[in-house]
């Protein structure tokens, strides 16, 4: 599927203030399930300096700094993105030991995916969660989804764990089983809301009032995944679905899994569906903040401010059926985008 996407942020303070470097997130993955045919990335103000980077996770970003005080940041991504995996099932679990649950890797496999088979990560580490609907604060500019106070002691503990036992234990321990039974249990059990402010909630409060936003459940899905021994990790990005719950289109988060054979996959709990071609990536960690699209802080004391945002994502199929020499005309070695085009 072809996808058209425009992202614009703006943040606006009251007096000028000073922008500690910051780090953009909006370079959509490009891998066997997404192909980046065309991208760019503006400030309304050129940086000082600016340097493209290779996250952890692999996604790239952009990092920015700053010399001279400003009352207002502008920043714009537009991408044209071919999402490529039309079959949300088209693999085996390779690992017989990963077929039942609790799951098991091969030692290699077990040892590079620590990070997101750990039950406590990021528990303690909570940020300042900040949704495209709230103004930064002076430290955080913006940190969506991340573990924050009153995160527990983590995900997978306690009732997560017995929920997520009870679901498994339900399809004999089947693990393709139980990860489209958790997807559909949250979907069809729980109450999605428009939350556009605050911290995403622990996976336990998310579990006891059976509702949330879609990062809500997402750290939910992760935690019931992990408790189960399923390396899971955290994803920002974009879908073309609307939740019930949504009016327009808006920042989503869902979770990944990975299975032996199958490598990483997709599975939308907001939704109740295995992720195919309808979701764009932008990042995925196994802490939530590490996937925040902009992250960065900022010095000014006492000062107030204000964020407005717009996004719009379509399927331009229809388009590039009638026009495909239009796909890319300004980068003839599609697949290869400058992630700095005019910074």
């Amino acid at each position: 599927m072809l996808l058209s996407i425009r992202h614009h942020l703006r943040y606006v303070y009251d007096r000028p203030v000073f922008l500690e470097p910051m780090t953009l997130r909006l370079t959509p993955k490009q891998d066997c399930s997404q192909q980046l045919l065309e991208h760019s990335l503006r400030l309304n103000a050129a940086p000082a300096g600016s340097s493209a980077i290779q996250a952890a996770d692999g996604s790239g970003a952009l990092v920015c700094w700053f010399v001279e005080e400003r009352d207002q940041l502008e920043i714009t991504m537009e991408a044209r993105v071919r999402t490529l995996r039309t079959n949300p099932f088209d693999w085996i679990i390779t690992f017989a030991p990963a077929q039942q649950l609790p799951a098991r890797y091969p030692e290699a496999e077990r040892a590079a995916l620590a990070p997101y088979l750990d039950l406590y990560q990021g528990a303690s580490l909570g940020a300042p969660f900040q949704t495209q609907q709230q103004a930064p604060s002076q430290v955080q500019v913006q940190a969506p989804l991340g573990f924050g106070p009153g995160a527990g002691a983590g995900p997978g503990d306690g009732s997560v764990a017995a929920w997520a036992a009870e679901l498994a234990a339900a399809v004999d321990q089947n693990t393709t089983a139980f990860l489209m039974q958790l997807a559909d249990r949250i979907h069809h059990d729980f109450q999605h809301v428009g939350r556009f402010e605050d911290e995403p909630m622990a996976p336990e409060q998310t579990l006891l009032g059976r509702t949330g936003a879609c990062r809500d459940t997402a750290m939910l899905f992760v935690a019931a995944c992990r408790s189960q021994g399923l390396a899971a990790r955290f994803v920002s990005g974009y879908s073309i679905h609307h939740p019930p719950e949504v009016t327009e289109h808006e920042l989503h988060a869902w979770a990944e899994v990975y299975l032996p054979g199958a490598g990483w996959r997709g599975y939308d709990p907001s939704l109740g569906l295995a992720v195919a071609d309808g979701h764009l990536v932008l990042a995925t960690a196994p802490d939530h903040r590490l996937a925040a699209p902009v992250t960065g802080t900022y010095r000014g004391t006492g000062v107030t401010s204000t964020m407005t945002y717009a996004l719009s994502v379509r399927a331009l199929e229809a388009e590039a059926a009638e026009t495909p020499e239009e796909l890319n005309p300004a980068h003839p070695e599609a697949g290869s985008p400058d992630p700095l085009d005019r910074l």
